[in-house]
């Protein structure tokens, strides 16, 4: 006989209203409306069936085997990429397993030896084979029996529901039948009463520091790190500015409202938002859109401000997660130096070119109107000659030929003069006088 235990809680609104996390294991799926549905209390339970040839377990989540005379033949593990996905028709989920004994199944397909396929049932086998399996009730949260508090808790804060619903023995599903497609596949039908569908995720949707990563948001769930304020994933005070880059499947961007942001305590942390997702840009995946946040630190603080950060989306549960900024030292309403720097590489840069077309404008003219060629015509030449004749002393400069003659002309011999008038005298070509350098 079944047991059905009920309880009657209130839930908090708090408990409802959050960031939908990526749950703990790779145990979970999302349904047709695009719900999520968590089986990590489900993760190695077995479900058993007793054939004619060989007896088949399925642990969930875990493995599929065979046992039989021969021994234990393994039909492959439950993928790592968590390949648990919903379906359509008559089943709900399906389950992929893979790499299993590579027996006799060396050519399989891509090498993954023997594999196994589970459709599951959520509720009783076609035929109502599973005349113990308890179905959830609507508006009720099931867990089973041995699931500790603990893990019922983290479970049911998803859930918008405020009952309890305990599975006894019994109730826990069957194995509704075993097709052996070859010696090296099976596939398996399970009938069990699924887990309550929790929110409506946005698939598709991510979130990252770089237009191609998803750091913060994968899947349209919340990423381990920013699902709630966390130290240690915590930016650092030097960094002021931070662009975050959104994506979406292109027919479902025009759903993205503009992001809201919620800062706390609501003093001592300065942000300001910018980007494209608050100008109406519809994040794509060829075309994402950004959120820019400029914050500094008006106050140091010894635990990290928090920065929630809520992006709407139209008809599913809002998109949620959580930034921590370190204060460790005051940086002013401005950023501290970061704005001065700027301000000087700007000048900077403005100075090389106003200098670039100085040089270039004064070049022309002196070529062109004052018919000067060679390195005089560079501007600024003539201002140069003139300072290094400066420093290098006013009037030690060559003198000319005719000046020194000049100087002894009263000292020279009578006796001479008759002699050097009959010598025819001797032209000098004129000589200039040129700074000393």
């Amino acid at each position: 006989m079944k047991i059905y235990l009920f309880f009657f809680v209130v839930k908090i609104a708090a408990l409802v209203l959050g960031s939908v996390p990526v749950p703990d294991s790779n145990c979970y799926a999302l349904d047709n409306s695009s719900r999520l549905v968590d089986f990590s209390s489900w993760i190695g339970h077995p479900f058993e069936y007793d054939g004619k040839e060989f007896d088949l377990v399925v642990r969930f989540c875990k493995d599929v085997e065979t046992r039989g005379q021969a021994g234990y033949v393994d039909f492959g593990r439950f993928d790592p990429l968590s390949y648990f996905v919903s379906s359509s028709g008559h089943f709900d989920f399906v389950q992929g397993f893979y790499h299993g004994d590579l027996a006799n199944c060396e050519q399989s397909y891509d090498k993954l030896g023997r594999t196994a396929q589970v459709n599951i049932i959520c509720g009783n086998c076609v035929d109502g084979r599973c005349k113990g399996v308890s179905e959830c009730p609507p508006s009720f949260f099931c867990f089973l029996p041995d699931e500790t508090l603990e893990t019922v808790l983290k479970s049911w804060k998803s859930i918008k529901s405020s009952f309890f619903f305990i599975l006894t023995s019994g109730g826990l599903g069957c194995i509704c039948s075993v097709t052996q497609d070859s010696t090296c596949r099976v596939t398996v039908e399970l009938a069990i009463p699924c887990e309550k569908p929790g929110p409506r995720v946005f698939k598709g949707f991510t979130v990252g520091l770089h237009p191609r990563s998803w750091e913060l948001i994968y899947n349209g769930m919340t990423q381990f790190g920013f699902d709630k304020p966390r130290r240690e994933f915590s930016f650092k005070t030097e960094q002021t500015h931070l662009t975050l880059y959104m994506t979406a499947i292109a027919s479902l961007s025009t759903l993205v409202g503009k992001p809201i942001i919620k800062v706390s305590p609501e003093n001592g942390l300065n942000v300001k938002i910018s980007g494209s997702s608050l100008t109406g840009n519809h994040p794509t995946t060829l075309s994402p859109s950004t959120l820019v946040l400029d914050w500094n630190c008006e106050k140091t603080r010894k635990t990290p401000y928090e920065v929630n950060v809520t992006i709407p989306v139209d008809g599913y549960d809002p998109v949620q997660f959580f930034l921590t900024k370190l204060c460790e030292y005051n940086q002013g309403a401005e950023g501290g130096s970061a704005k001065g720097w700027a301000i000087f590489g700007v000048f900077s840069c403005v100075s090389l070119v106003a200098f670039t077309l100085f040089c270039c404008g004064g070049f022309i003219y002196k070529t062109r109107v004052e018919r000067v060629r060679g390195i005089d015509a560079l501007p600024g030449m003539s201002l140069l000659s003139g300072l290094l004749e400066t420093a290098s002393g006013s009037g030690q400069n060559y003198s000319r030929t005719e000046e020194i003659n000049n100087a002894f002309a009263n000292e020279v011999s009578w006796d001479r003069s008759s002699t050097s008038s009959t010598q025819a005298p001797t032209q000098r070509p004129s000589e200039r006088t040129y700074g000393a350098i």
